[in-house]
């Protein structure tokens, strides 16, 4: 169906998303015949470098995208539309965010990755709503003071950014469960020494031999593969070479390599050299067929929570096994000075007789270069979102949840960022646990 076609015939009158990626240079006018109905309108992938003044017209709009374009920057008259709760900018060329851009009490979802942003106004402190910041790939130094104010924030994205320094009022942030922050200059020396600290084998390129395609993520595909004349089954990871949501492909290949080996860690087993195009990879363990990913990635809807499939269900002692694989993961991750940045259900494999997998280091980083005590609360920060999953593993139980998990899971995500226990801690505690 040719969408603008049909907008212009006034054919979609009613319409509550519109999605138009045509090579637009110019802001439809029809679009405003849609006030009344228009919840969603996503204008990604186009020529477009202006939004109308009056664009608050559009009352009812609660979504808008407008990623992959020629905005220099963001429109002021966003500003209008009170009732926005997700903006996606990404890979545009913003350099300047206006105050009145952000005067959106109700903004939930900000994503402004991969553009030239140098500062951000301090009107970002009334979108008080705010739980995800997606900031990767600017050229942020600072972040304003009043974004101390949003303490719904709970995933921030700064990786690949210009930061000397994290600022402290960030560390006690009561919801913040999901930090990434790699490709920072104070933290560009931690991943030179991580990879240089690792005796990683190297393997050639014409030693691999690809088969099916396992998965895509935004830093790179994961390939089904075979390894040297014997044949070795292998995963393959070739990185995409671009900024994401999370950062920069090198940092997610230095935290991979950093990780070491693991039980419960989908982690690197070799490096790469001798891509015909130069591009780099990891060789890693392939992981049984058995098992599969815990949940689905957060929704519009559920912004920060992962969805769950509606038969998703097991018993106790499986949910045990998985908090404990984890949790053990998590401990290794941060004994090595690795943060993982993205602990979610999403990046968990799991089966009824194996347990659980971490993987996925895309938002991983080091924190080799700061002070102790800040590493420390960098990793409390953590201990939140691992909190978010017990809370999610008890929640799918068919039968009588363990009781230490819920008190666990209490604690991790109590607000007071300092009181809550380490990953050594949960070990211990999980590990005494007996399902009922």
């Amino acid at each position: 169906m040719d969408t603008l076609a049909e907008l212009r015939a006034g054919r979609l009158a009613g319409a509550k998303q519109i999605d138009l990626s045509c090579g637009l240079t110019e802001f439809p006018r029809e679009i405003f015949d849609l006030a009344d109905s228009l919840e969603v309108l996503n204008l990604s992938g186009n020529a477009l470098d202006s939004l109308p003044d009056d664009l608050g017209r559009l009352h009812r709009l609660r979504v808008l995208f407008c990623s992959d374009n020629r905005f220099t920057q963001l429109p002021e008259s966003i500003g209008q539309c009170q009732g926005l709760e997700m903006v996606g900018f990404k890979a545009n060329r913003i350099r300047g965010v206006p105050g009145a851009a952000l005067q959106l009490p109700s903004l939930r979802w900000l994503i402004l990755t991969d553009n030239q942003i140098e500062t951000l106004p301090d009107t970002i402190g009334q979108c008080t709503q705010m739980q995800k910041l997606m900031l990767a790939g600017n050229q942020l130094r600072v972040l304003p003071e009043s974004l101390a104010a949003c303490s719904q924030l709970e995933l921030l994205r700064l990786s690949a950014n210009r930061f000397e320094a994290l600022p402290a009022w960030l560390l006690a942030l009561p919801r913040l469960s999901w930090l990434a922050a790699a490709g920072n200059p104070f933290d560009a020396q931690a991943e030179d020494a991580a990879i240089a600290a690792q005796s990683v084998p190297h393997v050639d390129w014409r030693d691999l031999t690809l088969g099916p395609r396992l998965g895509e993520g935004a830093s790179g595909v994961i390939h089904q593969a075979v390894l040297g004349a014997a044949q070795q089954p292998v995963a393959v990871k070739l990185f995409k070479g671009a900024v994401t949501s999370d950062g920069w492909p090198h940092s997610e290949m230095a935290a991979s390599i950093a990780a070491g080996a693991h039980p419960t860690l989908i982690a690197a087993q070799s490096r790469i050299d001798g891509h015909p195009e130069g591009t780099e990879g990891l060789v890693m363990a392939l992981v049984d067929p058995s098992f599969r990913t815990l949940a689905g990635p957060p929704s519009l809807a559920s912004c920060t929570r992962d969805v769950y499939a509606a038969d998703a269900q097991w018993t106790s002692d499986v949910a045990l096994r998985i908090a404990r694989d984890i949790a053990s993961a998590m401990q290794h991750l941060h004994a090595r000075g690795i943060l993982h940045g993205d602990l979610y259900a999403h990046n968990i494999l799991w089966s009824a007789q194996g347990g659980g997998l971490l993987g996925d280091f895309g938002a991983a980083w080091m924190t080799g270069a700061l002070d102790p005590a800040q590493a420390e609360a960098l990793q409390r920060l953590e201990m939140r979102a691992f909190g978010c999953l017990l809370e999610e593993l008890l929640d799918h139980c068919s039968d009588a949840p363990p009781q230490a998990m819920a008190v666990l899971k209490d604690r991790c995500m109590q607000t007071d960022v300092a009181a809550r226990p380490s990953f050594a801690e949960a070990v211990a505690l999980l590990k005494n646990e007996r399902s009922p």
